[in-house]
């Protein structure tokens, strides 16, 4: 564990310190889980959001767009349960006097059992070099199946605790398990309570008028309420697709782990209308596409994994998150829901309208079914960063720390480093930045010696740079290295833009989803 803390930590410094993600408001000493992007996250961010967008929307004829409100008839979340149901159970520690999400602590323990499971698979492949079957071992040493077992059904309880709300079994299934507070170490904890996230306001010029309003805690409801505008005005045939991208806010009230659990963040949600009983199809569909997509990016196949869900909401027949391997272990990334009619159903009934879909081949109406893709923008961000950033020792012995992002989502593409700052370089410099930013974000970078200003792209994550010489001026050609590698090539100044084009080209890195 310290070591994955270590690893974060170097995370969160290198975030800052490279103008990616600074605390909210930090000259006030900062606001609690808020943050802001700097000039190279909100690039990064940018980057992100439009290669969703594209694999989603442009790549799909039968899904488009929306940008729906943030302000929604507050009569919505009534409709779709936030109102009654949108509850964390928070749990104090009454040494400490601090509070917890007593889901969070017991998922925690488990997630340290999958530490224990690691290691003793890490001792075992030591010791058994190349014969080791790991497959084998982890379905027949019994201190692994011990882990798991002990896991599997704490979750298990905590599920069915939480889904028939006995917050009584849930706080005796925390002090069965011995789980202690991670401030004070004591087991003294209070009953858990439930306490809703939705952040409440106000809409009007004057306190009697006013009504009460909620920030969205979600952006899928600005699509279920525009289904009937957008499927008549697209002439959208079942089944099809409506994507939003746009900002959520939840009143966290245990919200930590930095970028991860905000309360002010930003989703990446597409709802996508089918026949009802053909949600079994289009769930293994988009398990399969979204699981493409985040691979497309290499980021390490086995840092993803799905983790099916033991508790379904009651509307849902079946659900399940693309987990990914952060610094502090696989955490929920994206989710994938089979949510049936119950969102269109509801807002029929509470607004009294017909949500439904002639279907021209059945000759009759029904309330599409509905399948859910829904990613946290600031966790691909964090996913993306965190795996992106190494360090490396190199032959001569130095040592670089490198932030390897793929280059399609880097901030910027390319650096141009005139050799000195004389003899006519930096003018060729400045020629080949105006000429190249019509295409790409590229910087110009003319202060300390060449190799420091390597090291320095290296860890902002420039994918190249290129070197303007003495040569140049003979030649017309320039040496262009590569970020991952550090191979340098030496290349016309005319072909530079076709050469970063290649690297950086959204369509063949998505392309890697067809292969």
């Amino acid at each position: 564990m310290a070591n994955q803390d270590d690893q974060f930590k170097k995370v969160i410094s290198h975030a800052k310190e490279y103008g990616y993600v600074f605390q909210s408001s930090e000259i006030y000493d900062g606001l609690s889980a808020v943050y802001d992007y700097g000039q190279n996250g909100v690039e990064l961010k940018n980057n992100i959001r439009n290669y969703w967008w594209k694999a989603m929307v442009q790549m799909h004829e039968n899904i488009v767009g929306i940008d729906a409100a943030i302000f929604m008839h507050p009569t919505t979340w009534k409709a779709s349960g936030h109102v009654d149901a949108f509850n964390d159970p928070l749990i104090d520690n009454k040494d400490s006097k601090k509070r917890y999400r007593a889901d969070v602590l017991i998922e925690d323990y488990v997630a340290k059992l999958d530490a224990k499971i690691e290691k003793e698979i890490k001792k075992a492949s030591k010791r058994f070099g190349e014969t080791f079957d790991e497959e084998q071992f982890v379905t027949t040493n019994p201190r692994v199946l011990g882990y798991k077992e002990k896991g599997t059904l704490a979750l298990k309880r905590l599920a069915q605790a939480l889904d028939n709300e006995e917050l009584d079994k849930v706080k005796a299934l925390i002090e069965e398990l011995e789980i202690v507070c991670p401030v004070s170490g004591s087991k003294n904890w209070t009953d858990v309570k439930q306490f809703n996230l939705m952040f409440g306001t106000k809409l009007g010029a004057s306190a009697d008028s006013a009504m009460d309003l909620y920030l969205r805690p979600e952006t899928a409801q600005g699509i279920f309420v525009n289904f009937l505008n957008v499927q008549k005005t697209g002439r959208m045939k079942i089944p099809f697709g409506i994507a939003q991208t746009g900002k959520a806010f939840r009143n966290e009230i245990v919200a930590r782990q930095f970028i991860f659990r905000m309360r002010e963040f930003e989703q990446m949600e597409m709802q996508f209308f089918i026949k009802p009983g053909t949600q079994k199809h289009w769930y293994e569909y988009w398990k399969k596409e979204r699981l493409s997509w985040h691979n497309s990016l290499g980021l390490g196949e086995s840092n993803f994994r799905f983790h099916d869900h033991e508790k379904l909401a009651h509307y849902a027949d079946a659900a399940c998150d693309i987990e990914f391997k952060f610094p502090f272990g696989f955490k929920e990334l994206e989710g994938i829901h089979s949510r049936t009619d119950f969102d269109l159903s509801q807002h029929e009934k509470y607004t009294g309208k017909k949500l439904q879909y002639f279907d021209p081949e059945e000759s009759k109406s029904y309330v599409p079914y509905v399948l859910e893709t829904s990613i946290g923008l600031d966790r691909m961000f964090l996913a993306v960063f965190s795996n992106s950033l190494q360090e490396e020792e190199l032959e001569n012995g130095s040592r670089r720390v490198v932030l390897k992002l793929p280059a399609v989502l880097a901030p910027t593409k390319a650096a141009v480093l005139p050799l000195v700052k004389k003899d006519g370089l930096p003018e060729i410099a400045h020629k080949i930045v105006e000429d190249l930013k019509w295409e790409f974000n590229v910087q110009y970078d003319e202060k300390d010696a060449v190799g420091r200003r390597y090291r320095r792209q290296d860890a902002a994550g420039t994918p190249f740079c290129i070197t303007i010489d003495h040569d140049t001026l003979a030649d017309q050609t320039v040496t262009i290295r590569h970020r991952d590698s550090m191979k340098q090539q030496r290349v016309p100044i005319s072909e530079l833009k076709s050469l970063i084009k290649e690297q950086i080209d959204v369509k063949n890195w998505l392309m890697k989803m067809r292969s």
